[in-house]
């Protein structure tokens, strides 16, 4: 027997905006005594925990600026502004799996919005 799972609907989210929801998962999950967090969960509320540096509010900031720029895209907004580069090198590995490479001036370019939330 097979299950299949289709995908209802697809939303980007950076890292911290996932915190944000997954604060209110666990709030509901700890009111109600009888329900545990799934391992799963556990581990994801962590790592947002661990990971999250701007506040759900920069982060959505710091994406529409970044696809403000003609050349990013909004998967590579999105990874930008979880991983806050501060390098040339840091920031080409983003760019490492994309069809196209930039120049350094659109890489400073795009640091410069990052530096300014980071």
């Amino acid at each position: 027997m097979t299950i299949f799972k289709e995908t209802v609907e697809s939303e980007f989210l950076t890292v911290s905006e996932a915190k944000e929801l997954l604060a209110e998962v666990e709030g509901e999950r700890a009111a109600d005594e009888e329900r545990e967090l799934r391992y799963e969960l556990a581990r994801a509320i962590d790592h947002v925990n661990r990971f999250a540096v701007l506040s759900p509010e920069e982060s959505r900031e710091l994406v529409e600026e970044l696809l403000d720029l003609e050349f990013v895209d909004k998967p590579v907004a999105y990874k930008i502004a979880d991983l806050l580069p501060q390098s040339r090198t840091e920031l080409r590995a983003v760019f490492a799996q994309e069809r196209y490479a930039l120049e350094g001036e659109e890489l400073d370019e795009i640091l410069d919005v990052v530096a300014k939330f980071a």
